[in-house]
């Protein structure tokens, strides 16, 4: 038996698993807040009680895919039952082929809690001391080193999911305290673990999920949650900057849509901007807004419906037996829950949902910038325009980023390659789908910094009026990082700060809790 060292000296509670109850904040938890996590109570005698059952069905001599037959393409080759074993950890060494940059570290928790608790359901008729090995290496932050390309995204994240066996195995590596790796046997001698010796499925079981994929989607959607609260915010500010006209919010439009996703995203515009001096209040006429202003729920929702839709496929998925053969019922049954396609799918669609967000924050920072459609702010928001630029440049930035953004939502899915010799014959990409979507949202903070570096000087340029509760709590916020222009200086620094800020939740949480705060915030 393995065992799941660390809890005795730690005070937070574990995170307990049982392969039904995993949600996305629990992840989170794990992965990047780096929870303890332990087998919930009962779990581990059923994987005992499987794990007895699925050998009673292999001792009968039926043959059962990967355990004593072939992999893939080699699927009719029979292995006996003294090569049981063998068969096993050759399959972790030959498949893991991974090559360039490592995987971050929190994704590699979590798709190793995910593999975790796809197996503790007991369906993939795994030794309960493979499951015990991934959750020691959690709790001792062991973490494979594992490469970030050669999934295909079917028959589960094969390569990934070698390298993180080889190094339970004790043959891989892992990233030390320092970030550099070294050896597995190192790592764990140090922390007082054995190395995993793989029975006769357990390796198998081990590299059929779809946990890479699952962990990148998960990812995504609690960053993109957080990027699309931002993104209301930081269009609240340009609304105000741009003296919007609120009759594109009245509650009675937007209940006619009937999409409670574009009420819920026109209620949460209408709460930053009350109590606004700059936005109209549908006085005289003088014009309709872009669309960019008056649509904002509208567009707003698309980005939510693609954010729901992918959470609800990540929390059937975190919670999903991926594996193949599954022992259902007294019986392995054969099939194909490791492929990727939903998965891909979703992630293809999120990463083009979010971009939605940059691209319309590009039209409005050149509206911010233009003395023709800013509606009397100055060019450029220049103090002196002509011997300053003033911001002329940053909107530069957001358009180069908005059209690399376009060249990366075309989906990796719609595309296929056949692997091991034309049997694998459809695959997903989804991991090639993930890397992309990561990139979008990299590029998406920093389309969104220089939103508000623009909008945060241009609702300066509108002073004595006021904005709205979000809007000042946004600018209080900005202010607290980012000094007013006085003079041409280079943007680059200022748009670095606030993406790191945006980034990393701190200007969200901020406004957030000043909207909250007794009083209302700063008006």
């Amino acid at each position: 038996m393995v065992e799941v060292s660390g809890f005795e000296d730690m005070s937070e509670t574990p995170l307990e698993i049982d392969g039904h109850h995993l949600t996305l904040e629990d992840l989170w938890d794990v992965s990047r807040g780096h929870r303890p996590v332990r087998l919930a109570p009962g779990v581990r005698e059923r994987l005992r009680t499987r794990r007895r059952q699925a050998e009673e069905v292999l001792a009968s001599g039926e043959a059962v895919y990967g355990v004593n037959t072939g992999f893939g393409g080699l699927s009719d080759k029979v292995i006996s039952r003294a090569d049981a074993e063998k068969l096993q950890i050759n399959l972790v060494r030959s498949h893991a082929s991974g090559l360039g940059p490592s995987l971050p570290r929190h994704r590699v928790r979590a798709l190793m809690l995910i593999r975790a608790n796809s197996l503790s359901q007991g369906l993939s008729g795994v030794s309960p001391e493979v499951v015990e090995q991934i959750l020691a290496f959690l709790n001792a932050d062991l973490t494979p080193v594992v490469p970030s390309q050669g999934s295909v995204g079917a028959s589960g994240d094969l390569a990934p999911l070698a390298h993180v066996s080889l190094a339970l195995v004790g043959e891989g590596s892992v990233l030390g305290a320092d970030g550099n790796p070294l050896p597995s046997s190192k790592a764990m001698e140090q922390a007082r673990l054995t190395p995993l010796v793989l029975r006769p499925k357990d390796g198998l079981a081990l590299l059929n999920g779809t946990c890479l994929m699952a962990a990148s989607l998960a990812e995504l959607v609690m960053e993109g949650e957080s990027l699309l609260r931002t993104a209301e915010i930081i269009s609240a500010v340009s609304f105000d900057a741009l003296k919007g006209d609120l009759g594109a919010l009245d509650p009675r439009l937007h209940r006619s849509r009937r999409l409670p996703a574009q009420e819920r995203e026109a209620s949460s515009l209408r709460a930053l901007l009350e109590g606004s001096e700059l936005a109209r209040q549908g006085g005289s006429y003088s014009g309709q807004d872009p669309y960019v202003l008056r649509c904002l729920p509208q567009i707003l929702s698309a980005t939510r419906l693609a954010l729901d839709w992918a959470r609800q496929v990540a929390d059937g998925e975190l919670n999903a037996a991926s594996d193949n053969p599954l022992f259902l019922d007294g019986a392995f049954v054969s099939g194909g829950n490791f492929h990727g396609q939903p998965l891909a799918f979703a992630l293809d669609t999120l990463a083009l949902g979010l971009s939605y967000l940059g691209s319309q924050s590009e039209r409005r920072s050149a509206r911010l910038v233009d003395a023709h459609l800013s509606r009397g702010l100055p060019p450029f928001l220049a103090l002196r325009p002509g011997q300053e630029s003033g911001y002329m440049l940053p909107p530069y930035l957001a358009a180069a980023l908005v059209v690399e953004n376009a060249s990366l939502v075309h989906p990796a899915s719609a595309y296929s390659l056949p692997t091991s010799a034309n049997q694998e014959d459809l695959n997903s990409f989804g991991v090639t789908a993930a890397e992309k979507g990561f990139r979008v949202l990299e590029n998406l903070w920093r389309i969104l910094a220089v939103e508000l570096l623009l909008a945060g000087e241009a609702l300066d340029r509108r002073r004595p009026a006021r904005g709205g509760r979000g809007t000042e709590a946004a600018h209080a916020a900005l202010r607290r990082r980012v000094a007013p222009l006085s003079g041409d200086r280079p943007p680059a620094p200022d748009l670095e700060q606030i993406a790191g800020m945006l980034r990393s939740g701190e200007f969200r949480r901020d406004v957030d809790r000043d909207l909250t705060s007794p009083g209302g915030g700063p008006i």
